[in-house]
């Protein structure tokens, strides 16, 4: 098994990785607490709490050049999300200090004469700027939503900054602050010849370039570490990333269809679910650049699409989606537990005549893997006239298929989808025989934007291919470990789809061949136990789920450190140990649990 140092990325080398070494359990702490021993050595972070060095560098640079001194920037990829973020700080803050919260919107200097390629290309970067003192509100926004730039659009767009190619513009493309997103379709400097589900890459497709001299710097940094992130073979020009965007959304469609070429290849219009759903197509599934970002834009998607109204949040939720639907929008009642007695009591409110704009719920929850009853939930949403949005994460397409019953299916690529840990991604579904799809479709026709960073739609898109084989082998390993775990007399309780009381719920929209995931928690006797046990741990340890490589974490540390005491009035240990399981050899990663195990009977 991999050791990894204290704050090196996770996996090792890798520029644009998802998650980072926190190794023990003190380190965690540390973390959370901010101390400068565990914080002045990470070399990244998980990007939604932590702003790659990449995207800082860019805002530092755009203040020096057009902010103020004791000024701090955010930047996002258009200014409709920047000017989003802007007003919710302003909502925040000193009321002396919002009118000096601007925007300041980026595109390319045409009297430069920038080349065709990167005219096609219109990278597009707006800024945030704010005088520091309103970081937190700034960061809250950043962290909630995932509207911020990736690290691989600030590394690109820092390069025509510094040459002086990505310039203030004097208005919003639109004149109204709405600015749009264009499509990607280069740099092919950057890029290596190569093909696309078997189409060869044109001839000339890697001869154009930009100015000779422009981002000469920043590219050659991006090329070598891009050489160590990247395997053999996995580089694709640029010009195709349509069609990687079309092979993610028909790749979902397959695996929750189940009758289509989950590679992506000559698939046909995809008009029949032989799960029992019709006329899901490719249009109707949505990219976004993290998992958060699909969640908050079916938020607002509801909002625009129906009389806005509180939503619930039902079962313990990841903690930024409860974040969400309290501070966007009329606000949620949340019912923790998950439990029948709270479904109880959401029937009781509605039968009162309180109304719901929409449920958000887990299948399965994080981190206790308790799994709503979704048939009871659909049929009070088709009574009482309310949307029902399930996060399906942490059981993937390939496992559990939710679409039927629901509205609103959202999901984190980030995870299992790819499993590489080096790539963010999102998606919603549409339920096209939803009663709210043709009005959310006209939402999403309205308010949607592509966001999505064309070379992470392209990592993305290479780690998915095989995402539906990779996922047997997860299930088969962490089924393998609960038992073990299960078997251990200083473990309390192992939380798993499959042995948890509602398992029946699970099994309900299970799969053929479908298994429980590769998630699982556990709860030891002792504290001390639970420490010993990370600590021994001879595996990847850090934020983050789905990777290909088991990975741990002290997830109600690192998710709740400010609510420890919050979230245990709902079940949810604080020193749970949650395990995401990966690809590595059963009997391997048996012994390795085993000797965690022993460590943690060791410090009873």
């Amino acid at each position: 098994m991999p050791s990894f140092e204290l704050g090196e990325s996770i996996p090792p080398d890798t520029a644009h990785a998802v998650s980072v070494s926190l190794p023990t359990w003190k380190s965690n702490v540390g973390y959370e607490e901010g101390e400068d021993w565990v914080v002045s050595r990470m070399t990244t972070g998980y990007p939604r709490f932590y702003v790659h060095k990449t995207i800082t560098g860019l805002a530092e640079d755009i203040v020096a050049q057009h902010g103020q001194s004791g000024f701090s920037g955010m930047l996002f990829p258009t200014v409709r999300s920047a000017r989003r973020c802007q007003q919710f700080i302003q909502a925040r803050v000193d009321p002396q200090i919002v009118s000096r919260i601007t925007v300041l919107d980026f595109g390319l200097d045409l009297t430069k004469k920038p080349a065709a390629i990167l005219c096609e290309l219109s990278p597009t970067i707006s800024a945030v700027l704010y005088p520091t003192d309103a970081q937190s509100a700034a960061k809250q926004y950043w962290q909630h939503t995932g509207d911020g730039v990736s690290s691989r659009r600030a590394e690109f767009c820092h390069g025509l900054f510094r040459e002086g190619l990505l310039v203030p513009k004097t208005a919003a493309p639109d004149g109204n602050g709405a600015g749009t997103a264009r499509p990607f379709r280069g740099p092919r400097r950057y890029t290596r010849p190569g093909s696309f589900d078997g189409v060869p890459a044109k001839a000339n497709s890697t001869t154009q370039s930009i100015e000779p001299d422009a981002g000469k710097n920043v590219t050659e940094a991006q090329e070598s570490s891009r050489f160590l992130e990247e395997r053999f073979g996995r580089n694709l020009d640029m010009s195709l990333v349509e069609r990687a965007k079309s092979a993610i959304r028909r790749r979902i469609v397959g695996a929750v269809a189940g009758d289509v070429d989950t590679a992506g290849n000559d698939v046909h219009e995809m008009v029949h679910n032989t799960r029992g759903l019709k006329n899901l197509r490719e249009d109707d599934i949505y990219l976004f650049p993290c998992g958060m970002n699909a969640i908050f834009n079916a938020h607002q998607a509801l909002l625009a699409a129906r009389t806005p109204a509180k939503s619930i949040s039902f079962g313990f939720p990841y903690v930024d989606t409860l974040k969400i639907l309290q501070k966007f929008g009329p606000g949620c009642v949340f019912y923790g537990h998950g439990s029948d007695d709270d479904m109880d009591e959401i029937e009781k409110s509605l039968r009162a005549g309180e109304r719901f704009l929409a449920l958000f719920c887990e299948f399965p929850g994080n981190p206790l893997l308790k799994c709503p009853d979704l048939v009871r939930i659909r049929r009070l949403a088709d009574e009482f006239d309310f949307a029902l949005v399930i996060d399906e994460t942490i059981g993937t397409f390939a496992n559990v298929n939710v679409l039927p019953v629901a509205d609103i299916v959202v999901s984190s690529l980030t995870k299992i989808f790819s499993g590489d840990s080096n790539v963010m991604g999102g998606c919603a579904i549409l339920n096209p025989e939803g009663r709210y799809y043709g009005d959310l479709k006209q939402a999403m026709a309205a308010n949607f934007e592509d966001t999505y960073w064309p070379e992470d739609v392209l990592f993305m898109e290479r780690n998915s291919r095989d995402f539906s084989m990779r996922i047997d082998r997860i299930n088969t390993n962490a089924e393998a470990i609960c038992e073990t775990l299960r078997a251990d007399p200083t473990v309390k309780d192992v939380f798993y789809p499959k042995y948890n009381p509602s398992k029946c719920h699970y099994d309900s929209f299970r799969v053929p061949k479908g298994g429980y995931g590769g998630l699982l928690s556990i709860v030891f006797h002792q504290k001390t136990q639970a420490q010993a046990f990370y600590d021994a741990m001879d595996i990847a340890k850090g934020p983050s789920l789905g990777t290909n490589f088991t990975l741990c974490s002290p997830y109600v540390l690192l998710a709740h450190y400010q609510e420890l005491p919050w979230a245990e009035k709902f079940g949810v240990d604080p020193y749970l140990v949650r395990v995401s399981v990966g690809l590595e050899d059963t009997a391997a990663l048996q012994q390795t649990f085993n000797a965690a195990l022993q460590a943690a009977r060791g410090s009873s």
